[in-house]
């Protein structure tokens, strides 16, 4: 991680509702939570990547 975000307290409580409710999408399950984080946060790495021309992340085939 090369950059490092502060946030106010505004944005913090605004940040912290976000996850609130993306957990309790996901059960109240958070690593079930992260796990989809993680997996969305792939799917728009892969997106960006393709728009700038670079597949730095390509996605697995499944058989």
């Amino acid at each position: 991680m090369d950059h490092i975000v502060t946030l106010d307290s505004r944005q913090e409580a605004a940040l912290q509702a976000a996850a609130d409710r993306f957990v309790r999408q996901h059960g109240g399950n958070t690593m079930k939570a992260l796990k989809e984080q993680m997996l969305l946060n792939a799917h728009l790495q892969e997106s960006l990547d393709a728009l700038s021309g670079e597949m730095k992340y390509p996605r697995q085939s499944r058989r």
